[in-house]
């Protein structure tokens, strides 16, 4: 869990949700504005918090975030996610030490503060702190990135036929169908021979990950 230290070059699939199982992301917008921060934060060290980044004009906005992704080191690559109603899933490696801590410190305090102003709240948004799982194998890889990929069928958010569709996942990205890409696919996508052929695999799964949500109450918290 994310108690333990967390290691340069291994991969963790990290979750958390609402407190109180509260929803988290109510809104296009802010769905899209925790997508910036995820994409933001991966950065070491940026020179502004991201909203201070947002107020520059379009321009210098352009270039600051231009010279981050050519120049800057990450913290985390990100290999997958999926943001849900109140909760979030994320495939990550880490790359500087501490960097899923920092990473997802930022972009927890980043979107808590923009929520809370957004919905005149206060206080925590999201459950302690995140949990962290390390990935052991590609087996265990490729099983974890099925998961999180299909959250929202599973839990009936979008239908079978809308999942490819999905834009606060990174399925979409893994299918080609977003130029717009966030995510380092390589390690997932190698060990298969086509795009379509990945997407068969998560879709194979679909009725037998239904039948697990329907008594995952029964076994779990």
């Amino acid at each position: 869990m994310s108690s333990a230290i967390l290691a340069n070059d291994e991969v963790y699939h990290v979750f958390n949700r609402g407190t109180d199982k509260r929803s988290t992301f109510t809104h296009y917008r802010e769905y899209n504005r925790a997508l910036l921060a995820l994409d933001f934060y991966q950065y070491d060290c940026p020179p502004l918090r991201l909203a201070k980044v947002l107020q520059l004009d379009v321009l210098e906005r352009i270039k600051l975030l231009q010279g981050l992704k050519k120049a800057g080191k990450r913290r985390v690559e990100i290999i997958c996610f999926c943001l849900m109603p109140n909760h979030y899933h994320l495939l990550l490696k880490q790359k500087l030490d501490k960097g899923i801590s920092r990473f997802m410190n930022d972009f927890s305090n980043s979107y808590t503060r923009y929520f809370n102003i957004k919905n005149n709240r206060v206080g925590v948004l999201f459950q302690g702190t995140f949990k962290a799982v390390r990935i052991e194998d590609d087996e265990q890889l490729l099983h974890v990135s099925r998961y999180i990929h299909l959250n929202p069928v599973v839990s009936c958010l979008v239908k079978e036929k809308d999942l490819d569709s999905y834009i606060w996942s990174s399925l979409p990205e893994y299918l080609g169908l977003l130029k717009e890409e966030k995510c380092v696919k390589e390690l997932i996508l190698e060990l298969f021979k086509t795009k379509e052929e990945y997407r068969k695999f998560v879709y194979d799964q679909i009725d037998y990950a239904k039948q697990l949500e329907k008594v995952k109450h029964l076994v779990m918290e």
